[in-house]
């Protein structure tokens, strides 16, 4: 918990030093209060090292920890609250929003005006906040502790990217045995028709890693025609599976009788089979089946004709497992570490997971017997946990947030990055966004057992689950909410609208909203009051409107809007929301905008800028965004522009200047009736012309293009130097193709014919 802390302390003591000297600070008049909570913030900051050590064997400093906990986000909670009123209190707040929208008033005729009263109610809560905080250090627990000394190591970690939990240069020649007696067995078996293998062990044993092993296995690629992997999860969807499936292998295919190879990983039910799949795999001829599961009563039930049970690792292999994982290439390295080494591997108790984790924690340690005997010594509750410990406290917030994921979710990158940004637990690197972090990545997967650890860390913050069956009185004290589906259905069951309402209305303090595919069809007015909330999503939902309250969400950093069919229409208070990192709303049918998106400077992810024809709707509002009001995000890393084919021309190049630009996707719109106009031609070549991108480009896609030729600039190495994707999709006029052999960097081009 004190990890934690001491994250969530550091970062409100940067909040309150980069806001006490605001203008909206500065009019509240809780300059003084503000500075006060800092410096004890401060002075508590140095003692939580020494908590979190006794808090594991001493109740009372646990619990004083827990109260400290509370404090901490009441005032992380406040910090939002002061600058929310104080920017209601600046000259300018009124005259920026239209006289039509009554943003606040809906909520609070009191928050929307500048009085007295505002000044003392906020005033009041910090010096509230500011005792709590003083009882809390006048506390024996506090008295008792002592004060961290850091080491050199300990404030400069070293640190290195982990692999991939999945390897195919394993150890130990009982894998490489099991995996040639196991691909044999399986194609000795598809002479039978069909055969089905379990692969048993308890969790972390390296089933997984044993099964990808006999996946990649060249002799089986060859014996099958189709092979397919998917993942059961303990609370799978029936549906989905065979979605999954059909995918995979084609419903045409599977209806032909040809030989195929399918993995069902991870089984907790047998249910997923003999429910779902077994009629329809057994009809689609010859299927080889191999399956991992941590109980044999799964296997039975099923009805496996052979199960090869994953033992513990050996010390000896599990030794080797240890500094391989290190990144040591010869085990003369650290042969005179030997003895302790297998220590360590016991303490693992033979998992290969732990011994993995483990090695990566003692690949930033000296190498030294006294240091990996620390290791030893560490009362700790398991390897695991152990990792997670020594971690920089940034990345212990960046892990714990796994935990929002429901199990065997395939992590994009992106999502998780983003949610990272919108709590603020990356930090500002010169010349690179926030969004540039683990920009080596596409996705990732956590395994279960590391979910477990991270869900165990956060449950008291965190809600991952379906609010019908859970109940929102119960759910009060959480700041973070994933709405998922738990039941065997593709979206939510459909809940009430006082469900809804109550969603809002009772967790002022959330930062995190998911509401994907739930059946919501109506955002109300009371969204407003969430003033912490850093992220929210609403997409794929049936809303058909946003509610003009939405301006005062003033630290909503991701609002997230794509595949919203019913939508057409954005608030004018959308351009008030100048913490705004990311708009998400591609392919949601956006055809009124309002007027400023300039204003939005912190923009770094604009999925979907719909361009209108330049007819205003009324004074505030119009059909879609010029061009030109691009000029002013020059944060933008990812940009999709729609309906380029009614941009009035223009005499700027509109994204040269857009040094962070990395992926950008033009889209005309999809004609399917009359033909565009030589008028129509000559403009939309024009407009092309001047989207000039800057040189940092990776990622470029063009869809529907209809002029005859491209632009310029994309036959030019000079220009796309850094160029490294490029697709071409449903662009059928065009005469020639360009010189895209010049582009140095280039590794994937696709064409619509490609895509197919």
């Amino acid at each position: 918990m004190a990890t934690i802390l001491e994250s969530l302390i550091g970062s409100c003591a940067k909040k309150l030093q980069d806001i006490v000297t605001d203008e909206a600070i500065l009019i509240l008049g809780v300059k003084e209060e503000l500075t006060e909570l800092q410096r004890r913030m401060e002075q508590i900051r140095h003692f939580l090292n020494d908590a979190e050590k006794r808090s594991i064997k001493e109740s009372a400093v646990n619990y004083w920890l827990s109260q400290l906990r509370d404090v901490m986000y009441d005032a992380d909670d406040i910090i939002d609250l002061a600058r929310s009123k104080g920017s209601e209190l600046l000259p300018d707040h009124s005259l920026s929003l239209s006289s039509k929208s009554s943003t606040c008033s809906i909520l609070a005729l009191s928050s929307c005006f500048p009085n007295i009263q505002t000044r003392h109610q906020v005033a009041v809560k910090i010096r509230s906040l500011n005792k709590r905080i003083e009882n809390i250090t006048k506390d024996k627990v506090f008295s008792s502790l002592t004060i961290a000394q850091p080491t050199a190591e300990a404030s400069a970690p070293k640190l290195r990217k982990s692999s991939n939990i999945v390897e195919y240069n394993l150890v130990g020649k009982e894998i490489i045995h099991a995996c040639r007696k196991l691909v044999d067995l399986l194609i000795k078996g598809k002479e039978n028709g069909s055969y089905k293998v379990a692969i048993v062990g308890t969790g972390g044993v390296g089933k997984t890693t044993l099964a990808q092993k006999i996946y990649n296995d060249q002799k089986l690629k060859g014996s099958f025609k189709k092979q397919a992997w998917v993942c059961i999860s303990q609370d799978y969807s029936e549906i989905t599976i065979l979605k999954e499936i059909l995918r995979k292998f084609e419903v045409p295919y599977m209806q032909e009788g040809n030989s195929f190879f399918l993995v069902l990983d991870d089984m907790w039910q047998s249910g997923a089979w003999t429910n779902v799949l077994r009629i329809p795999l057994h009809d689609a001829g010859t299927g080889i089946i191999l399956l991992t599961t941590r109980l044999d009563t799964v296997a039975a039930e099923i009805g496996v004709d052979h199960v090869h049970r994953v033992d513990l690792m050996s010390v000896d292999v599990g030794w080797e497992l240890l500094w391989k994982n290190m990144g040591i290439n010869e085990e003369k390295y650290v042969k005179n570490l030997q003895n302790v080494g297998m220590d360590i591997v016991r303490r693992c108790g033979g998992l290969p997971l732990a011994i993995k984790v483990i090695a990566k924690v003692l690949a930033t340690r000296d190498k030294t017997e006294n240091e990996w005997k620390k290791i030893l010594v560490k009362e700790i509750s398991g390897a695991l946990y152990l990792s997670y410990e020594e971690l920089p406290h940034h990345l212990k917030q960046c892990f714990v947030y796994c935990a929002v994921f429901h199990e065997d979710a395939i992590i994009l990158r992106d999502d998780i990055v983003r949610m990272w940004v919108a709590e603020g637990f990356i930090d500002e690197q010169d010349g690179q966004l926030l969004e540039d972090s683990m920009a080596d990545l596409s996705e990732c997967k956590v395994h279960d057992l590391l979910r477990q650890l991270a869900y165990h860390l956060s449950r008291e913050e965190c809600f991952v689950g379906d609010l019908e069956s859970t109940g929102v009185n119960v759910m009060t004290k959480y700041r973070r909410i994933v709405v998922v589906p738990m039941k065997d259905t593709v979206v939510i069951p459909r809940m009430d609208r006082d469900i809804y309402e109550a969603l809002f209305r009772r967790f002022p303090q959330i930062r995190v909203l998911d509401l994907t595919d739930s059946l919501i069809d109506n955002v109300p007015s009371c969204i407003g009051r969430l003033i912490h909330l850093r992220l929210l999503d609403l997409d794929r939902t049936r809303i058909s409107c946003l509610p003009e309250s939405i301006c005062c969400l003033i630290n909503l950093k991701i609002l997230n809007l794509q595949r919203c069919d019913k939508l057409q229409s954005l608030p004018l208070g959308i351009t008030q929301l100048r913490n705004l990192r990311r708009l998400g709303l591609q392919q949601t049918p956006i055809n009124q905008v309002p007027k400023g998106i300039s204003r939005l400077q912190l923009l770094n992810d604009l999925s979907g800028f719909p361009v209108g024809c330049g007819t205003d709707i009324s004074t505030e509002m119009q059909d879609g965004w010029k061009l030109d009001e691009l000029g002013h995000l020059l944060q933008l890393r990812k940009l999709r522009i729609f309906k380029l084919e009614v941009a009035a021309p223009t005499t700027d190049s509109l994204l040269t200047d857009k040094k962070h630009l990395k992926e950008l996707h033009l889209f005309c719109s999809e004609r399917t009736h009359e033909p565009y106009s030589e008028a129509d031609i000559i403009n939309i070549e024009r407009t092309f012309g001047k989207l000039i991108p800057p040189h940092n480009l990776e990622d470029l896609c063009i869809f529907y293009f209809f002029g005859r030729r491209f632009p310029s600039w994309l036959c030019t190495d000079t220009r796309l130097s850094s160029l490294k994707h490029l697709i071409l999709d449903d662009c059928k006029s065009f005469v020639h193709l360009p010189s895209i052999g010049q582009l140095p960097n280039l590794n994937i081009c696709k064409s619509r014919e490609q895509l197919q």
